[in-house]
C-alpha cells in the first residue's frame, strides 16, 4: 500500500507525530552453554562469534552490564523526562532481573514480548510456534502482572507467525518495516494490527559498526524526528527510537539519548506514546473494515 491508500485519521489532541520508544530487554535470554545451548551467543559487541560449546563468559557480562548499569540509566532518564516507553522484553529476561522488572511496571512502561528467549521462531513448526508464543505470554504476566498484547520476533518469522499472534490475543506486531504509520493485517481472519518498527534508528548500529559515533546516530535521529515532524503536518506519521539496555546505556551513549529526547521535548505537538496505545488508538480511529 502507498500512502495515498491508506484512510486517514489524527492523532489524539491533533498532535503532528506520534513517537515510539522501544526499548529492547534481551539480556540474560541471549544464547548460554549454561542454559543448554549448542553454542554461547553470537551478537557481540566486539564481533567475536564463537561456533564451539564454550562459554563466552566476556560477552555474557557484557549483557549483564544492560541490566547492572544501563537499566537505571535509561529508567532514570526518562522519569526525568515524564516519559512512558515500550520494553520489547524476552520473557526470561524480566524473570532473571525481578528489581528491574519491578521499576519497569512502577514507572508505567508497556511489557511487549519479545519472544521467551532472544531466539529465533521461524524454523518451528506450528505447534511449537504457538507453544513457544504462550510460554511468552504466560511467564510476561507472571512478572509484570499484566500478558503482553504486542509481539516482536528476533529477525525471522514463519508462515504462521502473524495468525498465531491474533489467535492468541495479541493486538499489534512490530515485525514489519514497511511504513512510517500503522495499519492492519489482511491476511488471516483475525484482526491483527501492523505498527512497523525501524531499523535505522536502532542504536544496535553501536555494536555492528564500530566506528559508529554517538554524534552521528543522534544527528540521524534528530533528521528522522524533523523529516516526519514536517511530513505530519499534512498525514499521520510515527517515529521509532529502537534502544537496548546494554548499548545505549554506555556513559558514552546516554548523553546522545538524552539530547534527542531534549529536542522532542521542544514541540509540543508530539504524542510520546507505548506501542500499545497507537495501536488502540489507530484500531479505533480506522475500524478494520474501513482499512
Amino acid at each position: 500500500m502507498s500512502y495515498a491508500e491508506f484512510p486517514a485519521f489524527d492523532w489524539p489532541a491533533g498532535k503532528r507525530l506520534a513517537l515510539s520508544l522501544v526499548i529492547n530487554v534481551e539480556e540474560g535470554a541471549e544464547a548460554n552453554i549454561a542454559d543448554g545451548d549448542k553454542y554461547p551467543e553470537a551478537v557481540d559487541e566486539l564481533g567475536i562469534a564463537l561456533r564451539k560449546p564454550l562459554r563466552n563468559h566476556a560477552n555474557e557480562s557484557n549483557y549483564r552490564y544492560g541490566i547492572n548499569a544501563g537499566a537505571p540509566r535509561v529508567l532514570d532518564l526518562l522519569e526525568a523526562h515524564g516519559l512512558k516507553a515500550t520494553f520489547t522484553a524476552c520473557a526470561v529476561a524480566l524473570e532473571r532481573a525481578p528489581e528491574f522488572t519491578a521499576r519497569m511496571v512502577r514507572g508505567g512502561h508497556e511489557a511487549c514480548s519479545h519472544g521467551y528467549r532472544w531466539a529465533n521462531q521461524y524454523h518451528l513448526d506450528e505447534s511449537a510456534e504457538r507453544d513457544y508464543i504462550r510460554k511468552a505470554v504466560s511467564l510476561i504476566e507472571k512478572t509484570t502482572g499484566t500478558r503482553p498484547y504486542g509481539w516482536l520476533s528476533r529477525y525471522l518469522t514463519s508462515d504462521n507467525t502473524r495468525r498465531l499472534l491474533a489467535e492468541e490475543g495479541f493486538r499489534y506486531t512490530m515485525d514489519d518495516f514497511s511504513h512510517d504509520r500503522p495499519f492492519w493485517d489482511h491476511t488471516q481472519d483475525k484482526p491483527l494490527v501492523v505498527v512497523p518498527y525501524a531499523i535505522d534508528t536502532n542504536d544496535m548500529k553501536f555494536w555492528s559498526d564500530p566506528a559508529f559515533s554517538p554524534d552521528a546516530w543522534l544527528r540521524y535521529a534528530i533528521d528522522t524526528f524533523d523529516w516526519l515532524y514536517a511530513e505530519g503536518e499534512h498525514a499521520p506519521r510515527m517515529m521509532s527510537l529502537g534502544l537496548h539496555l546494554r548499548i545505549i546505556g554506555r556513559p558514552g551513549r546516554m548523553a546522545a539519548l538524552r539530547a534527542f529526547l531534549e529536542h522532542v521535548a521542544a514541540r509540543a505537538d508530539v504524542w510520546v506514546a507505548t506501542r500499545l496505545e497507537i495501536a488502540d488508538h489507530f484500531a479505533r480511529a480506522v475500524p478494520r473494515g474501513q482499512a
